[in-house]
């Protein structure tokens, strides 16, 4: 008689989330203040941006630290506060720099030197650019080109939106032109420093957060309308918005000649932020043919004000962690500060308020996984209950997953997506490649520490989870949901 031994089947369990970095760079002089954001990740060259003092590092996997020796005539006074890269979409590798004496740099990571410079009226606080590409007309050859969008915002309040034509090295070297950086609006809703920004995956939303403890949402095409059907001047109309009158206040933008030059050479702005008419950068003053300045009636510069954002949410303080899902387009999150200290949700059709999680920790980064119903979140100033610096939770139960505490006091400051993690033994750790079960389907996420660090974190548990839309993902409202498109099933719905 045979006897066949019947084995079950043993689920494995997933490894807990290590409560340690898996990586540490050294990061001397990284300022220890809640409002920069100095980190910045380029997928399409696989390299890490670190703003440290008045200058910007890059790290990569294969090449580890490098210093671009750009901007040496760049203000020893001033310091970086924060960086942004270009669309992967774009594949320009376009880093932008700002800085709390208002210059903008825009510098590739294909080029030798800085392309762009624009010198805005004040300290500008964060940038932003858009996560796709967009088909405008060019300021040059008349036909629509593939356009980076970047958002600026500064210490005042204010808000400048930038289409970028990054015109690749060989038309340079044949037209002897470098593009164009065109200033297309400024949006005047908040009243105090802008402290975060954050676009929609697919571009068409953007969300602020600022110092005046509220939150505004705006739709793209409410603000410019439709960009991808060129039309003739003759045909387009600014009403209801406000085309800008005169030409004082708003940023001047270099040229890549002028990225050469020393900066004294900037006329200085005038603290009055009265509006201005357009800039075409294709034209160029007689006095200085390096400075681009603002020419009446040329693409009149829309001026966007109170009113025109569509939803605008009021929090108990400072909002600077802004994050668009990218599995559910209705769905925003953000992060309060010191007084607020929670995590909020909000569907961004309605404005309804979804949920909230009170965290106990000023919120300074939040970052929705791309592979999971999970949303990660990095903590500066905490309660004495509250032990951790970073934290996940599982949406929509809002049930926290995931706890790194940190010792002492250390604070994170900011914290950004990275596509790798540790390589598994006997394995070389590059992006792409095998990574622990974890990070090889998303990645970890690059906090910066107010210990002078950069530390890398494995955050997410598990497996990929199914990620297929669902009843839940908007808080449980039949009705948001059933806007969104979500039938439950066994259960009327009422068209």
């Amino acid at each position: 008689m045979i006897v066949l031994a019947v084995r079950k089947a043993v689920k494995k369990e997933p490894k807990p989330v290590p409560t340690i970095p898996f990586r540490v760079l050294d990061a001397p002089q990284l300022r220890d203040d809640y409002y920069c954001s100095v980190l910045a990740y380029c997928r399409t060259s696989r390299t890490l941006a670190v703003g440290l003092s008045n200058k910007v590092y890059l790290w990569s996997e294969a090449f580890g630290v490098q210093y671009p020796r750009i901007e040496e005539t760049a203000r020893r006074s001033s310091y970086v506060t924060s960086l942004s890269f270009s669309s992967a979409e774009g594949g320009h590798s376009i880093l932008a720099m700002g800085r709390n004496s208002g210059h903008v740099s825009l510098w590739s990571l294909f080029d030798e030197g800085t392309r762009f410079e624009s010198q805005q009226p004040n300290a500008v606080a964060c940038l932003a650019f858009k996560p796709v590409t967009t088909r405008r007309m060019s300021a040059k050859f008349g036909t629509t080109v593939s356009t980076e969008e970047l958002l600026v915002g500064d210490e005042l309040g204010n808000m400048y939106y930038y289409a970028v034509e990054w015109v690749d090295n060989l038309k340079v070297d044949i037209h002897g032109w470098h593009g164009a950086m065109t200033l297309l609006a400024k949006i005047t809703v908040h009243s105090q420093q802008i402290c975060g920004l954050a676009w929609s995956h697919e571009g068409d939303y953007f969300a602020t957060g600022a110092n005046d403890n509220a939150c505004c949402l705006f739709v793209v095409k409410d603000i410019l309308g439709p960009s991808q059907t060129p039309r003739r001047r003759s045909q387009t109309r600014r009403r209801p918005l406000q085309s800008l009158p005169t030409s004082h206040g708003l940023p001047e933008v270099l040229s890549s000649e002028a990225s050469q030059r020393r900066f004294s050479s900037i006329p200085s702005h005038s603290n009055d932020t009265t509006e201005t008419s357009a800039i075409s950068l294709a034209e160029r003053t007689v006095s200085n043919p390096f400075i681009f300045r603002a020419i009446p009636g040329r693409n009149g510069i829309l001026n966007i004000g109170e009113g025109r954002q569509k939803h605008k949410w009021m929090h108990s303080a400072a909002i600077k962690a802004v994050a668009f899902c990218p599995w559910q387009p209705g769905l925003l999150a953000t992060g309060g500060g010191s007084n607020d200290r929670a995590i909020h949700f909000y569907h961004t059709f309605s404005g309804a308020c979804l949920a909230t999680i009170n965290v106990q920790a000023q919120v300074t980064s939040l970052i929705w996984s791309t592979s999971r119903h999970e949303i990660a979140a990095t903590f500066g100033y905490a309660q004495p209950e509250h032990p951790y610096r970073i934290a996940v939770f599982s949406w929509p139960e809002c049930r926290q997953v995931v706890a790194i505490p940190w010792a002492n006091e250390m604070r994170a400051l900011h914290a950004i997506a990275y596509p790798g993690g540790p390589s598994e033994k006997g394995k070389k750790s590059r992006e792409g490649e095998a990574w622990w079960s974890r990070t090889n389907e998303e990645g970890c996420i690059v906090v910066a520490c107010s210990d002078e660090s950069v530390k890398f974190h494995e955050v997410w548990t598990g497996r990929k989870k199914s990620m297929g839309a669902g009843a839940g993902l908007l808080g449980g409202s039949d009705i948001l949901e059933s806007l969104e498109g979500f039938d439950k099933e066994d259960k009327m719905v009422i068209r």
